[in-house]
């Protein structure tokens, strides 16, 4: 029995009102929900609550799901689309972590590729490259920035982030290629690269 199958037959169990198989699959999923969240919304308390309102909107939405995704992917579209709602009333904007990755999709700690040794100009160098890339982020229209966020920063499959953001696969990889010339571009300057190169 692999992973879906399992959830699965937590998902069918919760909703013949074992309360038990909901409370497994939360506690299954609440961190990596939170860690997902976290990359969108700054203040640890809020990103709580935030997971906590998603869990519960979960919840009550259970009986509608039909296993046609996995549901993590389910979860996650419900996260994302609570923690855009959250950000709008509050009139906040989104923050977003600066891990970013290469070609492959490998997550790359800017910090760490940059500096073997702890400079204050090599330290210099780094926030710099990091507030450049969080900034690169933060200014995409909001669809790039969920595409490049959900696949770099939570390491999902194009086909996962599809079906999180209900789009065509293709969609998703224009949006996570249009993503990352943005963040290159941004970079250049800072890493003396040339226009071939990403970064």
């Amino acid at each position: 029995m692999n992973d879906r199958q399992i959830d699965q037959a937590l998902v069918e169990r919760a909703q013949k009102g074992d309360h038990k198989a909901f409370e497994l699959l939360v506690s299954k999923y609440q961190r990596r929900l939170t860690r997902l969240l976290s990359r969108f919304i700054k203040d640890e308390h809020e990103v709580n609550d935030v997971a906590q309102e998603a869990l519960i909107k979960a919840y009550r939405a259970l009986p509608n799901f039909r296993g046609e995704s996995a549901f993590y992917t389910w979860l996650y579209r419900i996260g994302i689309n609570t923690a855009k709602n959250f950000l709008v009333t509050s009139g906040k904007r989104p923050f977003v972590s600066a891990d970013v990755a290469n070609d492959e999709g490998d997550i790359l700690d800017l910090a760490d590729q940059l500096a073997d040794h702890h400079t204050p100009e090599a330290e210099m160098m780094n926030r710099e490259i990091l507030q450049t890339v969080e900034s690169a982020i933060a200014k995409l229209p909001d669809d790039l920035r969920k595409a490049i966020t959900l696949r770099e920063m939570e390491g999902l499959s194009y086909e996962e982030i599809a079906q999180i953001m209900d789009c065509p696969i293709g969609t998703v990889r224009s949006r996570i290629f249009r993503a990352r010339e943005v963040i290159a571009k941004d970079l250049r300057p800072l890493l003396d690269t040339s226009e071939d190169q990403r970064w």
